[in-house]
């Protein structure tokens, strides 16, 4: 008798295990109370002012899906948890605000359209599903790892190996070229919309300081594959197209003299994204079309007299006599003289961060960078350039 009393003082004190939330408990009344918790949402809340959801990690989007992060670094994409696949997805929640939802289901007609034709090859983000919550149109995407920008900005700014560069150019190039075949132009191509498929990376010794002995670290992904993202500003070829397109950073030559765009803008963009990849920094770090322009030939040499010519009544001003460029008399300020003075040429700019392969880079990169659009390398053309033939590494 005593040891029965003993062994029910033990069970009453036994401390209840810890249930995860997404762990059904087993009795039949905690497994109906656990039901109801998934399927409550969260109290109506109103968006903040800039008209995006307002809401509090850990608590359900839907019940369906249960929010564990923010990822991105821009917009509301939550990490979410889908209970029904029981697997970790990404929710791009867009703005409750007309044009952001008209522009969202543009979207998701191209997502749904590039998809439709992908043959495993495309490597752009998969889209799952996407339905209209609280007036917020949500985009459910398979979940990647972290950005090319966000892993360079973790990294401390320092370049990736050439051979690694090498493997996200290709993969780039093809998603492009893909895209391209489909009569799509992406837009908006920077380190920031290219994406790690995983988050698995590995620690390396990087480099010593001079002043002590401390070793610096630096990260590898394990993985080098990758996929595209963010198709909010992507346009058809026979669309009527905005005068302005891409950040700035990556924004093509002809884009900004109003000369008109189409396919080749992307290839300009992924030759300023390989160099940044290549060194750790974006080439042309601007805010302003005069100096934008001063830097690029300071880089690539004068711009074209037939482009110059050419040019919109809007970027007229940038010139003098109508050929050549008003620099740096219409500089803005002396920092912005010296900022374009620090450049150097291409050839010397890839010289200076990679040893193996460097004529080849350069010379990809050189018709990837050409002024004149169609004069540019396509996503094909430099898909077949030797710098992607391994056995070529002079």
């Amino acid at each position: 008798m005593g040891i029965e009393v003993e062994e029910m003082e033990k069970a009453r004190t036994r401390k209840r295990p810890r249930l995860g939330w997404d762990v059904a408990p087993a009795g039949p009344e905690a497994q109906r109370a656990l039901v109801t918790a998934r399927r409550s949402s969260p109290p109506k809340r109103d968006d903040d002012h800039e008209g995006h959801y307002v809401f509090n990690l850990g608590e359900n989007l839907t019940p369906r899906s249960k929010i564990a992060s923010v990822v991105g670094t821009f917009g509301r994409v939550l990490e979410c948890w889908d209970r029904q696949t029981r697997q970790y997805v990404a929710i791009k929640v867009v703005r409750s605000i007309r044009k952001y939802r008209d522009a969202a289901m543009i979207e998701i007609d191209i997502l749904q359209h590039l998809a439709k034709n992908d043959q495993g090859t495309s490597r752009c983000v998969q889209i799952r599903n996407w339905f209209d919550y609280r007036n917020h149109i949500c985009i459910v995407f398979e979940k990647l790892g972290p950005s090319l920008f966000d892993f360079l900005k973790r990294n401390k700014y320092h370049p990736f190996p050439v051979d690694l560069v090498r493997e996200f150019g290709r993969q780039l190039l093809e998603s492009v070229a893909y895209m391209h075949d489909l009569h799509l132009i992406h837009t908006d191509l920077k380190p920031e919309n290219i994406l790690l498929a995983s988050s698995e990376y590995v620690k390396l010794p990087g480099y010593k300081r001079s002043s002590s002995d401390e070793t610096h670290f630096r990260c590898l992904p394990k993985s080098s594959a990758i996929k595209l993202i963010d198709f909010g500003s992507t346009a058809y070829d026979n669309q009527n197209h905005s005068s302005i397109v891409s950040t700035r950073h990556y924004r093509a030559p002809e884009v900004i003299l109003g000369l008109g765009w189409s396919y080749p803008c992307d290839l300009w963009s992924i030759g300023c994204i390989l160099i940044e990849l290549c060194t750790g920094a974006a080439l042309f770090q601007t805010h302003e079309n005069l100096e934008h322009l001063a830097m690029m030939e300071r880089v690539l040499g004068p711009l074209p007299e037939h482009m110059i010519r050419r040019a919109n009544r809007g970027a007229e001003k940038y010139f003098r006599r109508g050929s050549r460029l008003n620099w740096p008399e219409g500089a803005v300020s002396r920092e912005s003289i010296r900022a374009v003075k620090k450049l150097d040429r291409l050839k010397n700019i890839v010289s200076q961060h990679v040893d193996s392969s460097r004529n080849s880079l350069s010379d990809l990169l050189e018709g990837l960078l050409k002024y004149d659009p169609s004069e540019r390398l396509t996503a094909r053309q430099a898909l077949n350039h030797p710098f992607f033939k391994n056995e070529l590494r002079n």
